[in-house]
């Protein structure tokens, strides 16, 4: 039998129902033999509504005590999970972070996990438990303080317990069924990916696909975790996010799958509820696009009139960088008559107003005339690792963008990625556009949201 955790995000235990139908879930794996450990979200909107209510107190609440309340959240999931659990006749107990032995670092609010010390869940799975483990939070190692993991940090902590266990396969469940070759929000004819790489993964998280934190990614690459994106409403299939094809892991409580053959098996029948046993070959290449991601929490910064002189640019970046801001794509002219270049540089909503006022204090150190910046920007990236080997793939993507009259700002490129930048307002259109041109929607619909609003 395998070790497997399981994560259920905020819409999967919304509610009573939800609750039981979530535990119903949990005990077919324990009824069959599976160890289970579990890792939930808080229920619901609750962690908006206790954010909502700490700034009803006070606009500026202390990080130590909002992670005090915010995790009063995971806490109550835990503790209902367990109760349901234990209705339906299965023994389980309920985890604190700390008590599952989740050891951070002490920074408030977006703590890092340090080490992972899962004594307690390993006793309650010898001893036939099902371990439930609040998520999204932990305890600094040198204050001893209560920390939270920032936004994603359930999935965070049902890597890290992976990891930590050995489990065989880390399943998050949420509202959707797996990874989608677009945001089904916007694009009702996305296909699901059976398989995809880390790598590819990692690009689509960081690049807006909410479906999988990129924290969670990371850690599931850096320590060899298959991770099962899937929903909590269904029994289809979803997606598996692995590098290691030749991997077995448990599919359903009574069906194990080798991850090589999930691609070929769902291709066959992509409507059966349970997969089915099947280890024939593929014989199939990598699909060249593994789909459209979309970010529009991003604002733009352009410095113009920056002297064109050795160290200027270092000066500009280096002052950006002592405000915090995390700097994603950079783009800058050639120099003109005057000896001026202009800088274009895009960076998180959130980090924004620190960057700015930054550079504005640097005016007279870096020498440029005018500092620039809009929000009203969004940020489309075609992913896929056969891209490399591909010609023609940037051609597609400009050509379907401008017959579509969609302008580009800034453009970047890895060996697997192309990101553009546009116009708030067209940034839809511009992810349907792309998706068409590279004849990744379905025949039939395949995307269902199951819980409306996203986890």
């Amino acid at each position: 039998m395998s070790l497997v955790v399981q994560k259920f995000g905020g819409s999967s235990v919304a509610d009573a129902p939800s609750v039981i139908r979530v535990a119903g879930r949990i005990a077919q794996y324990a009824k069959a033999g599976h160890q289970v450990v579990v890792v939930v979200s808080a229920m619901g909107d609750t962690t908006d509504e206790l954010i909502d209510l700490a700034e009803q107190v006070t606009p500026n609440p202390p990080p130590r005590e909002l992670d005090m309340l915010l995790t009063a959240g995971e806490r109550i999931s835990m503790a209902v999970l367990s109760m349901a659990l234990n209705a339906a006749g299965i023994d389980a107990r309920a985890y604190t972070g700390s008590q599952a032995g989740l050891i951070t670092d002490t920074a408030h609010g977006s703590a890092r996990i340090m080490e992972v010390t899962p004594g307690r869940i390993r006793t309650a799975l010898d001893e036939g438990s099902v371990a439930i483990v609040a998520g999204f939070q932990g305890v600094s190692a040198s204050t001893k303080d209560i920390t939270t993991l920032g936004r994603g940090g359930s999935d965070t902590t049902a890597v890290a317990l992976a990891a930590a266990l050995d489990a065989d396969v880390c399943e998050i469940y949420s509202d959707v069924d797996g990874v989608f070759t677009a945001d089904p929000r916007i694009v009702p004819s996305a296909r699901r990916v059976p398989a995809i790489s880390c790598e590819e993964m990692l690009d689509m998280a960081a690049n807006g696909a909410k479906i999988l934190m990129v924290r969670s990614v990371e850690y599931a690459r850096r320590y060899g975790v298959p991770l099962h994106v899937r929903s909590s409403y269904s029994g289809r299939l979803g997606t598996i996010v692995s590098d290691d094809p030749e991997r077995v892991i448990p599919i359903d409580p009574e069906v194990t799958l080798r991850i090589a053959d999930v691609a070929r098996r769902d291709a066959a029948d992509p409507t059966k509820e349970l997969p089915v046993h099947d280890t024939s070959d593929p014989g199939l290449e990598a699909p060249i696009i593994s789909g459209v991601a979309h970010d529009r929490s991003e604002g733009k910064i352009t410095v113009v009139e920056v002297p064109d002189i050795p160290g200027k640019a270092a000066l500009l970046f280096d002052v950006v960088a002592s405000s915090g801001a995390n700097i994603d794509m950079i783009v800058q002219n050639s120099s003109t008559v005057d000896d001026t270049v202009a800088i274009s540089l895009t960076l998180p909503e959130s980090d924004a107003p620190a960057a700015m006022a930054a550079v504005e204090a640097a005016r007279e150190q870096i020498g440029y005339a005018e500092v620039r910046y809009t929000d009203q920007v969004g940020k489309v990236s075609l992913i896929g690792a056969g891209m490399k080997s591909h010609p023609g793939v940037s051609a597609t993507l400009f050509r379907a963008l401008g017959e579509a009259g969609i302008n580009i700002d800034m453009i970047s490129t890895s060996e697997i990625r192309i990101s553009v930048v546009t116009d708030q307002d067209r940034l839809d259109d511009a992810v349907r556009v792309i998706h068409s041109s590279f004849g990744l929607d379905a025949e039939q619909t395949e995307a269902v949201v199951y819980g409306g609003t996203g986890r």
